[in-house]
C-alpha cells in the first residue's frame, strides 16, 4: 500500500502551487534532408512494416487517364473533372439534385498525369481532409459567388453551367443550362472550406450547410472507381464553361 509522508505532501503542495513558467525565447535549427544525411537505421527498421502497408495501399491502381489533366485559368480539364465529380457524388450521397458544383483554384494541388492513376495520386491532388457540403443558395447569393470567382480569374464549375469574364465580371451566366434566376433557389456543392468563407467566399458563411462527413478525396476515389468499373478511361475536355470575353 502506498503511503504519502508528511514531507512528500509538503513538497507536492509546494511544487503544485508554483507559478507556470513560460519560455522567454525560442530557437531552432534547420536541417536539410538530402542524400548526404546518414540514414537512421533504427528508425528505418521501426517504420518499415508501416511503410510497406502504406505503400501497398497508395500504389493501388484505380483508373487510367488517356491524357494529362492539368489546371490553368480560366478553365481547365482537371477542374472540370473534379467539379463534375462533386456534382454527381453530391447528388448520389445526399439524394437530391445538385445544380452546380465549385472548386477553388488554390485547392487543386497536383495534376493527374497520363497513365495509371493510383490512390496515392489522389492524395497528392487532394491532401487536405476537406468535406463535400451542399448549400441551398438564393440566386442573388449564387451570383455574388460567381462574380467573386470571375474577379479572381475563374474557378472550375460543373458541366451545364457557364459564364464569360469581361472586365473581371461575370456575364451571360448559365446555371444548369438556364440563365441564372436571382429569385430561384439552387443547390450548390463545394467544400466546407469554401462554404465557411475560405478563398474570400464570405457571402457563403451565413448559409446553412448540409454535411455528412464525406471527404472530397473519397468522392474522387469513388468517382474514378465508378468510371473504371464501367470500362471507361478517366478524361475531361475544355467545354468553354468559363471563358474570357477577348478569347
Amino acid at each position: 500500500m502506498y503511503r504519502l509522508s508528511f514531507f512528500s505532501f509538503i513538497v507536492f503542495l509546494f511544487l503544485g502551487c508554483a507559478p507556470a513558467k513560460l519560455p522567454l525565447t525560442v530557437s531552432y535549427q534547420a536541417y536539410r534532408v538530402n542524400a548526404q544525411v546518414a540514414t537512421d537505421t533504427g528508425l528505418q527498421h521501426m517504420l518499415s512494416p508501416y511503410a510497406a502497408t502504406v505503400n501497398s495501399t497508395m500504389n493501388k491502381v484505380i483508373g487510367f487517364a488517356n491524357t494529362t489533366l492539368t489546371k490553368k485559368m480560366p478553365e481547365n480539364t482537371l477542374g472540370n473533372f473534379m467539379t463534375d465529380c462533386f456534382q454527381k457524388m453530391g447528388a448520389e450521397k445526399f439524394g437530391k439534385k445538385v445544380h452546380i458544383a465549385f472548386m477553388n483554384q488554390g485547392g487543386i494541388r497536383a495534376d493527374i498525369n497520363k497513365g495509371n492513376i493510383t490512390i496515392g495520386n489522389i492524395y497528392e491532388l487532394m491532401p487536405f481532409d476537406n468535406i463535400l457540403v451542399l448549400q441551398d443558395l438564393k440566386g442573388d447569393i449564387l451570383e455574388q459567388l460567381i462574380q467573386h470567382n470571375a474577379a479572381e480569374g475563374g474557378w472550375p464549375i460543373s458541366s451545364g453551367s457557364s459564364y464569360t469574364i469581361k472586365d473581371k465580371k461575370a456575364i451571360d451566366i448559365l446555371v444548369d443550362g438556364k440563365p441564372l434566376d436571382k429569385a430561384a433557389i439552387y443547390t450548390v456543392a463545394s467544400s466546407d472550406y469554401i462554404a465557411n468563407g475560405g478563398s474570400n467566399a464570405i457571402m457563403l458563411k451565413a448559409i446553412p450547410q448540409q454535411n455528412i462527413g464525406y471527404l472530397l478525396r473519397d468522392a474522387l476515389l469513388e468517382y474514378i472507381q465508378q468510371i473504371t468499373s464501367s470500362g471507361k478511361p478517366i478524361e475531361a475536355k475544355q467545354e468553354k464553361r468559363v471563358i474570357k470575353a477577348d478569347e
